[in-house]
Order: C-alpha cells, then structure tokens, then sequence
C-alpha cells in the first residue's frame, strides 16, 4: 500500500511537501516525494489529499479505568482531598463500570490520535480480554498500592507477578506500577526495581505530584503526612530527602523507569533522574487543573532528561457545559504551548511522538516514519503551508481523518469503519 498526502512529516527529518509511504505488511517500507515513490504495480494508493500524514501519538501516561469520572471532582483545595474523593469513588464501581470506561477512554484516544498507550491498570481483573476491545497498542501498567502491614510488601508484588503469569507478557505489554512513594512502602519499591531490572519491564510511578508530597518526604510534615500518618503508614522512611531522592535510595531509578508528573523537584533531582536514564511524562492538563507550580521543564531538559506527554485521566480534567473533556493528546500539547513558549511547535510534537517512543523503549519503532518503522501513522486535514506544518498539526482540533495501526485501518479515510489490529 502507499500512502499520499500533501505532507508526510516524519519526525525523523524535515516535513515533505507531496510525500508518499510505502508499507507492506506491518511496517514502512519507504518514505519520501510521492514522484520518487510512485511505481507502477507497486500496490494500492490511498491519497489522502489536502492532509498531513505523521506518526501516531504516543500517550505515555494514561488512566482508561477512571474515563467515566469526567466531571466528577471539582478541583480541590488540596491534593489529599482529592486522593480521598476519588479514592471513595472507585470503591463504589463495579468491574463492569470500570470495563464501560476503558472502553470510552480507549476509543477516545483513538479518534484523536493516539496509536500506542501507557495505561495504570487498578482493576487486573479487566486484563487480557479488555485488550481485544481497541486496536491501540497498549501497555499495561499494574498498579500496586500497600501502606499497611495488612498488604505485606510481598503479598501485594506477588498478585502482580501472578496476574503478568497467567496473561502473558508477549510483546512487552506488561509493566508495574508502584503508585506513589507516599502509597506505598520502600520494600516494596525496592522489590518492583529489583524484578523489574531483571526480567527487563517498565516501571512507572506517580512521583512528585503534589506540594503535600513534597514537604512529607523532605521535611516530615504536612497535611499528606499527617493523614497517612493516622491510617497507619510508617512514617520512618520521611525526612531530608525529595520523592526522587527516595526512589533512588529504593533503588527504582533507571533505564526503564517512568516518572509520572514529576512536579515539585529538588534542584539535583533533574540531574539525578538524567543519570539514570529515567523518563518523566508530564500530563499538562492534570497539571492546570490541581494548579500545581510552574513544572520545571526546562531544567529537566537541560539535564538530559527524556520529555514526553501523557493525558492522566479524565477525573482530574476541568470539563464544562460548554466542553465535555475528552482522552486528547492535541489539547495535552495545546496546554503546554499556552503555559511554557519556551517549547516550539516541533519540540512539544517530539515530546508526543519520539519521546514517548522512546519512553516505552520503542524508540525506532513507533512515533516516526521511517524504513522498518511499524506503521503507525495517523491524518489530518491540513492548513497552512509546509513551513508551519508543526503548528498547524499543534492546533488541530476534532477527530482525526485517518488511523492506522500495524498496517492496518483503525480509521479507514476511504469507509470510516473501524478494524482491529493485533498487538505488535
């Protein structure tokens, strides 16, 4: 098949004016000037016409359980009630009702955009059947919370492990997810790391999110502290060091590590997350909506740090009558551009293409178009000349026209019905 649009923006090298892409079976075969490209008997063509054709958006920090809580939760007056509203919430949800919104929230994502997700799974119960339900490539990130002695260190990782035994962990699908350093215990972080380096998984982590988080492990106090403090958590592993700071005395920083949020940082941590490797996915929307401090992005970038965006969930999302919030990663990046200028169009398009890519070691693979590339690609209908393709991508609204995953149609241009793809 080969695919013409009026631009093909790569990612990978500069945007091509009346570009084409070659893709047999799940890859890109080649790119480049559809009259380099157009051979005779070389397969079908699908011109997309007055379109952009780019890689697809790679999500990397999602929460597809919590879709159906858009709405729900005025933003709060601190952190730690948030935590308490949502938290008394989930438990009043059935697995069907968490089931019903993965479904929404992966069908979102899919119309705008996104081709490969990083979603927190609460409920493993959903795994693997819900993964048939979307054509999206999605990894799946166990989420682990134990405050208490009455869910050892031990007992919580090894229903994890148990649940990743008995799905499978082909294709690199499965990750864990210790949520927070203030949900959980040292042990238990220091045992994720542990089997998570040696069996080569992903690890993301809710780190530095809030102020509150921040003081508790820095200075042993605050509202966080205090409250975790009378549920019973041991309090012993606060005081003089930042959340990062105790990942890595937890030994959980490294290549395969994500931090989601990374807010409230102490001045070496961005050097300190560089060192390892680390990648911090920043969620710009959740950001406004908890009005957390300006995020010290470009700190992190001066580091070395890998950047890139994810959506969270919809239950910290202002929605309104007049916007019904969605699962988008355009707002996500619109977001960003209207709180930091210091990032380009092109640059917050890498954080949301190459860089989440690479976040989920897939660098190569996805979030490009380039030879041996699968083909995840994804069109837009174009406005504006080449020259500022990447703020015209930056500012697209409403769904998009096209969607293709592992060489196969997740949108079809030509019918607009939606087909499934297998994970690759």
């Amino acid at each position: 098949m080969i695919l013409r649009s009026q631009v093909v923006l790569p990612m990978s090298g500069p945007p091509v004016r009346d570009g084409a892409v070659v893709i047999s079976g799940a890859r890109i075969i080649r790119a480049g000037k559809w009259r380099d490209l157009r051979k005779p008997g070389r397969g079908k063509v699908v011109d997309l016409g007055e379109a952009v054709l780019l890689p697809g958006l790679v999500n990397a920090h999602c929460h597809l359980d919590y879709t159906h809580m858009a709405g729900q939760f005025p933003p709060p007056k601190a952190f730690s009630d948030w935590l308490k509203v949502i938290t008394s919430t989930k438990a009043g949800w059935s697995v069907g009702d968490y089931a019903a919104s993965w479904r929404a929230g992966a069908q979102m994502l899919l119309r705008t955009g996104t081709t490969t997700v990083a979603d927190i799974e609460a409920v493993p119960q959903l795994l693997p059947d819900i993964w048939t339900s979307t054509p999206l490539r999605v990894f799946s990130f166990l989420e682990m919370i134990g405050i208490t002695s009455r869910r050892p260190p031990e007992l919580v990782l090894n229903e994890a492990l148990q649940k990743i035994a008995k799905v499978g962990n082909r294709r690199r699908q499965i990750g864990l997810s210790p949520h927070a350093p203030y949900s959980t215990v040292p042990e238990l972080l220091r045992r994720c790391g542990s089997i998570a380096r040696r069996r080569r998984w992903l690890v993301c982590t809710h780190v530095a999110e809030s102020k509150l988080e921040f003081d508790m492990f820095s200075r042993s106090r605050g509202e966080m502290f205090d409250w975790l403090r009378r549920s019973g958590r041991d309090m012993s592993d606060c005081g003089g060091v930042s959340p990062v700071e105790h990942l890595e005395r937890c030994g959980l920083l490294g290549e395969n590590f994500l931090a989601a949020h990374g807010n409230y940082l102490k001045r070496t941590d961005a050097t300190r997350l560089a060192k390892h490797g680390a990648s911090v996915v920043h969620c710009p929307r959740t950001h406004l909506y908890f009005h957390h401090d300006t995020l010290p992005l470009r700190r992190l970038r001066r580091a070395g740090v890998n950047l890139c965006l994810g959506t969270d969930s919809l239950a910290s999302v202002l929605q309104s009558s007049r916007h019904k919030a969605e699962l988008n990663m355009f707002e996500e990046m619109r977001a960003l551009a209207a709180r930091d200028s210091s990032f380009s169009p092109r640059q917050i398009l890498q954080l949301a293409t190459l860089n989440g890519a690479r976040a989920l070691r897939l660098q190569g693979r996805v979030g490009l178009i380039a030879p041996g590339a699968l083909a995840d690609v994804i069109a837009l209908p174009l406005t504006g000349g080449v020259r500022d393709v990447y703020e015209a991508v930056l500012h697209h609204r409403g769904h998009v026209m096209a969607s293709m995953i592992g060489g196969r149609w997740a949108i079809n241009p030509e019918n607009e019905s939606n087909t499934r793809s297998p994970h690759e």
